[in-house]
């Protein structure tokens, strides 16, 4: 294998990946049978694959494309190369052919909640590996919500002292379901997060991490509970929802929470920062006499718009740092400064109002890349929630909404699947709930070409055997297998009838 020193790291990793199944040396010479290149001409993370008789050339437009040809090449050989040990009476031949490839879209990401239940590193690592087979280059890590903190603080350190454990958990979607008894709890250390952020480059993966705020926040308020509107103590919230506490408006919460970013700046490089600004209960602060008295002050007429007023000052801290905010789609119901980038998550409708209003977007629909909901009809599915979304719906996804001008729609700069894990307690119910549901999503944020789904369908039988080999626990066509299940455990199952007009509802407000 020959590559030239800027492309040290891609020949490693694919020495890496090739030698355990063949059990082949793939040494590092002059001149290789598999050869790596780039030429600047064929265009960020494009490649050109050529396998002939006499060996291969990957040439990227840059590194990125180079290892996406890679990639390429090991779904050219047989799955067991995704085997850990050598592997007997295998044929490690390709066929002999020309691929010339470019995403679609530069924003192709899994947001992975770790909030609801902890991941540990070593998952995280695994499930970066599982994004990168897909070409998959974007994370966004949701590590703080109202049932627990991940993130280590080292300025405030009962976030993870206390914010990161809670003494049980809710087992089930309906609203009276029980909690399990059992304390629950994880977070990771800035070593940890260095290393993941690390490994997640030599992958070419971004990851944009997620601090939420102004709601969604009672494990931070559990820690510090002179942050709230109430100031009362709290516990790391055991229910699943929405917390009705939320941050306290005033110039020493803001300056926490800018403290808290200035830590995340110094972890991860990414030119975004999540923010969130979702799902905020204005309840205290309408029953709060001070924050009616201060709403004059701060330039405000209402407390619908503190949400956005709250995340426009983490915003103004972020664009000084020369980064950029990255929020849901509420925030859209407020002023946003200019270079904001919306993740458009109720149906559409964010990503048509951002788009028209000259912000960047992110497309993540509910209603087809959720991948927390049910897959089917079927009362085996475990814990169903919401509608069913199949591989063919998860498939039909497409980040641009047609009614977009061509202008409008360059503000599109793709989309990303969502992994809620209030119902996923583990790295086996994550695989089954993401594959092979990311694969239909890693296609449509990928490809160019017209969408055939029993094209896809017949080559996904072929990319099962990788999944296997991979050791992933994804869903069988036929359902859930018997460890799969949750028998017993109910859901919340809606109608697509009674989800669209709930999210009619939630978007009644953004301005377009």
């Amino acid at each position: 294998m020959s590559a030239p020193a800027a492309l040290g790291g891609v020949l490693a990793w694919l020495q890496q990946m090739l030698r355990p199944a063949t059990g082949l040396p793939f040494p590092a010479v002059a001149h290789g049978t598999i050869a790596l290149g780039t030429d600047a001409g064929i265009g960020s993370e494009a490649f050109q694959l050529d396998v002939t008789v006499d060996g291969v050339t990957i040439v990227g437009g840059d590194a990125a494309g180079v290892f996406y040809g890679c990639q390429a090449l090991l779904q050219l050989l047989p799955p067991a190369i995704y085997r850990r040990a050598a592997v007997a009476g295998v044929s490690w031949t390709v066929p002999v052919c020309r691929v010339d490839d470019a995403p679609r879209f530069a924003w192709r990401g899994a947001m992975l909640d770790v909030a609801r239940h902890f991941l540990p590193k070593h998952d995280v690592l695994r499930f970066l590996d599982l994004m990168a087979a897909h070409r998959l280059n974007t994370l966004h890590w949701h590590l703080t919500d109202d049932q627990g903190w991940r993130l280590e603080i080292k300025r405030y350190p009962r976030l993870t002292e206390i914010g990161a454990w809670r003494r049980e958990s809710q087992v089930g979607a309906a609203r009276d379901a029980p909690g399990d008894g059992r304390p629950h709890g994880g977070f990771y250390t800035q070593d940890d997060v260095r290393e993941i952020v690390a490994y997640a480059a030599e992958r070419f993966i971004t990851v944009v991490p997620e601090i939420e705020s102004p709601g969604h926040v009672q494990a931070a308020l559990a820690a510090y509970p002179e942050l709230g509107v109430t100031r009362q103590p709290q516990e790391v919230w055991t229910r699943w929802g929405i917390s009705s506490n939320v941050l306290d408006i005033s110039s020493s919460t803001v300056d926490f929470f800018r403290n808290v970013l200035d830590e995340v700046l110094e972890l991860f490089p990414s030119r975004w920062i999540g923010v969130g600004g979702d799902e905020c209960p204005q309840d205290q602060w309408r029953a709060d006499p001070l924050i009616g008295e201060r709403l004059a002050g701060l330039g405000l007429t209402s407390v619908e718009e503190l949400p956005s007023w709250f995340v426009r000052r983490l915003d103004d801290h972020l664009t000084a740092a020369g980064r950029r905010v990255f929020g849901w789609d509420e925030i859209l119901e407020g002023d946003l400064a200019p270079g904001t980038t919306v993740a458009s998550w109720r149906g559409m409708a964010g990503a048509v109002a951002a788009a028209r209003r000259g912000y960047d977007v992110v497309a993540c629909p509910d209603d087809l890349v959720y991948l927390d909901y049910r897959q089917s009809e079927s009362p085996e599915e475990p814990i169903p929630v919401a509608i069913p979304l199949t591989v063919r719906d998860v498939y039909a996804f497409d980040p641009v909404p047609p009614s977009l001008t061509a202008a409008e729609a360059r503000h599109v700069l793709g989309g990303q699947a969502n992994i809620w894990t209030e119902h996923a307690d583990s790295p086996r119910t994550i695989d089954y709930l993401v594959f092979p549901r990311l694969c239909a999503v890693a296609e449509a944020l990928w490809s160019t070409a017209d969408r055939d789904f029993d094209n896809f369908w017949n080559r996904l039988q072929t990319h099962l055997a990788r999944l296997d080999a991979l050791g992933v626990e994804y869903r069988r066509s036929d359902g859930p297998q018997p460890w799969q299940r949750r028998p017993g455990v109910p859901g919340r199952p809606d109608t697509r009838e009674q989800r669209a007009a709930h999210i009619a509802r939630l978007v009644a407000n953004i301005q377009v």
